[in-house]
């Protein structure tokens, strides 16, 4: 069997970290594969593609800007992809994460569709089925055909130029008649429930693969010095937050805000903050240590492991690698209901309050930072859902069921 899969990074971020993940686990077991991506560094390797120049994608985010269509354009690297394609001849194309100013994403899928390319598509976030805001949050316009965007500048950075009825229509048009040889596959229920609304993608065949990591990282380490690096003594109480932007600004849906106010109304706890600090350094408490970006993923799994609990504030996620990861090294998660979070993570060690609500947010942490939970039994639990070889296992079954049917 022959996959290739098209991501906006590789090996960066989340989605190129799984899309890496699959194509190792794909050559581990003889089958060939191929990656073709759009953005960041030239990676050196047999049957590895970047397809767009970094001047190129600003250049098209440019004239996004200026049209308001975020998916159109990037005529040069679009051909060359399907170029790619008619010369490897995959038995399937797997898109990912398809976004990030690379490829032109209604033409993309046209050209599936007319030449039956049997296509899986994963949905990281809700662009696809919205076909305009990766995350629609209260906004319901997606189901109807949007247009009159009500954060179009948010979503869209438009300059002023509303298109996102005219997108919605295009994006609808792309995907109509495409069945037999597309399967839309979620990252959650939650997303899986959303996506099956969506006049763009209803009446697809849809399934649900989570996300999956290296747990011979991320894991359970009994035995770290990161608490005493960070000055924490054996004692205190330490309370872990993951974020790609830390900000204090209230609009920012990974709710950076609310780690800060609640570090601030429980001063005898120590919270550490790992992620890059977005916009204006905000003001934090003494008892808050803000590292930054932490990129070396063994320092990271070593940080949850070394904290009490993870704490999640986002106000939506379509998954959370953050839950994932923590469960993972044995830390159980506390937060806020953010559609898919609550679905994904194991009950018995985890626990969502709704959004906002700052009251039962402190009083559910207090009550988890008072349990004293078996972390290793924790980290087993969560490392046998979580494992990149599960997540494999589950896409090369609905490949070979793809190419059967």
């Amino acid at each position: 069997m022959k996959v290739l899969q098209v991501n906006s990074v590789y090996p960066l971020w989340s989605t190129g970290k799984i899309t890496h993940d699959i194509h190792t686990v794909l050559l581990q077991k003889q089958h060939q594969s191929i990656v073709c991506y759009g953005r960041g560094p030239l990676i050196d390797g047999n049957g590895i593609y970047k397809i767009c120049t970094e001047r190129l994608s600003r250049i098209n985010r440019a004239w996004a800007r200026i049209s308001g269509i975020m998916y159109g354009g990037h005529i040069y690297s679009t051909r060359k992809l399907i170029r790619i394609i008619q010369e490897e001849k995959p038995d399937i194309v797997h898109l990912q994460c398809i976004n990030n100013a690379f490829v032109n994403i209604y033409k993309l899928i046209t050209y599936f569709n007319k030449h039956k390319i049997k296509t899986v598509l994963t949905l990281h976030a809700e662009f696809m089925y919205t076909a305009n805001c990766g995350h629609a949050l209260e906004c319901e316009r997606w189901k109807t055909g949007c247009g009159k965007c009500p954060r179009l500048k948010q979503e869209t950075r438009s300059l002023g130029i509303d298109a996102t009825a005219y997108s919605w229509r295009r994006m609808k048009k792309a995907f109509q008649g495409f069945d037999k040889n597309l399967v839309v596959v979620s990252v959650s229920p939650w997303l899986k429930d959303r996506a099956s609304q969506s006049p763009i993608l209803s009446g697809k065949k849809h399934e649900v693969v989570y996300n999956g990591l290296d747990t011979e990282v991320f894991h359970y380490w009994s035995k770290t010095d990161i608490r005493h690096q960070l000055g924490i003594s054996d004692n205190e109480k330490m309370v872990f937050h993951v974020t790609p932007n830390f900000t204090g600004n209230p609009l920012n849906l990974k709710g950076g805000i609310y780690v800060i106010e609640l570090a601030k109304k429980m001063p005898h706890v120590k919270f550490v903050v790992a992620g890059p600090t977005f916009g204006p350094a905000p003001q934090v408490p003494d008892n808050m240590i803000v590292l930054g970006s932490v990129e070396d993923s063994t320092r990271l799994s070593q940080l949850y492991s070394a904290a009490d609990i993870t704490v999640l504030t986002s106000k939506k996620e379509t998954f959370s690698m953050v839950c994932a990861e923590s469960l993972s090294c044995g830390t159980p998660i506390v937060g806020f209901q953010a559609g898919a979070p609550e679905q994904i993570s194991l009950s018995n060690y985890s626990e969502f309050v709704e959004h906002g609500d700052m009251d039962a947010l402190q009083s559910t942490v207090e009550k988890f930072l008072d349990i004293q939970f078996q972390r290793q039994e924790i980290s087993d639990s969560a490392c046998a859902i979580y494992a990149k070889e599960v997540m494999a296992e589950n896409y090369i079954r609905i490949y070979q069921q793809l190419m059967e049917e």
